[in-house]
């Protein structure tokens, strides 16, 4: 089934919906359950999407959250480090070109060398508005980063399409009062707007009046 989105502006999340760094993000995060005794299967339940601090504190409750901020600096260099297997989503890369001349931003929960780093990985040009980790007080599914991203764009949030993938990030562009198109068959479990396989079935037509998106 076709269907036809208009908008105003596009927001983007990195990890999972332009960049699949997925292969990089379980190995590190596995060593890191290994290391804390934690059930890996529950550490890969509760990472995605959301900034690894957090992630922590959901997965270490009773500890000082000072910890989680320095181990995550820690996790955050050695992610940076390491981009073997970083490789593009299928259509990102178009999707990117074709969205060039229209408002449009990615709003990641990972910090600003990070991002810069898998989007180089994966052949990808960041567009010039990002929000990233550094940009807000809370991470998804809390949905500042999103509406940060909305006002750097000068666009009312109802007016802004989010792709996403993880649910963490689903729940947050629906908070945010705004369209998520989910990326990957997984996105069908979180509730999405719209879901596509990946990015080479969403094509983009910018006009004066907007952005219409179709997806198929």
């Amino acid at each position: 089934m076709t269907h036809s989105i208009r908008a105003r502006a596009i927001l983007l999340d990195m990890d999972g919906t332009l960049v699949d760094s997925t292969a990089v993000v379980e190995r590190l995060w596995l060593r890191w359950s290994e290391a804390h005794g934690l059930d890996p299967r529950r550490v890969l339940e509760v990472i995605h999407g959301r900034q690894g601090h957090q992630s922590m504190a959901i997965l270490l409750p009773d500890r000082d959250h000072a910890i989680n901020l320095a181990e995550n600096a820690e996790m955050l260099a050695t992610e940076t480090a390491d981009v073997e297997g970083v490789v593009e989503i299928p259509g990102a890369a178009a999707l990117l070109v074709a969205l060039q001349d229209a408002p449009h931003a990615i709003v990641t929960s990972a910090d600003v060398a990070l991002m810069t780093a898998r989007m180089q990985a994966a052949g990808l040009t960041a567009p010039s508005m990002t929000v990233t980790a550094e940009s807000v007080s809370a991470s998804k599914p809390d949905p500042e980063g999103f509406l940060l991203g909305a006002r750097m764009l000068g666009i009312e949030p109802a007016d802004c399409v989010v792709f996403e993938d993880s649910e963490a990030g689903v729940q947050a562009g629906l908070a945010a009062g705004m369209r998520v198109i989910g990326v990957g068959a997984h996105a069908h479990a979180h509730g999405a707007t719209f879901v596509v396989d990946d990015l080479t079935h969403v094509q983009v037509r910018v006009d004066q009046d907007g952005i219409e998106l179709t997806l198929s």
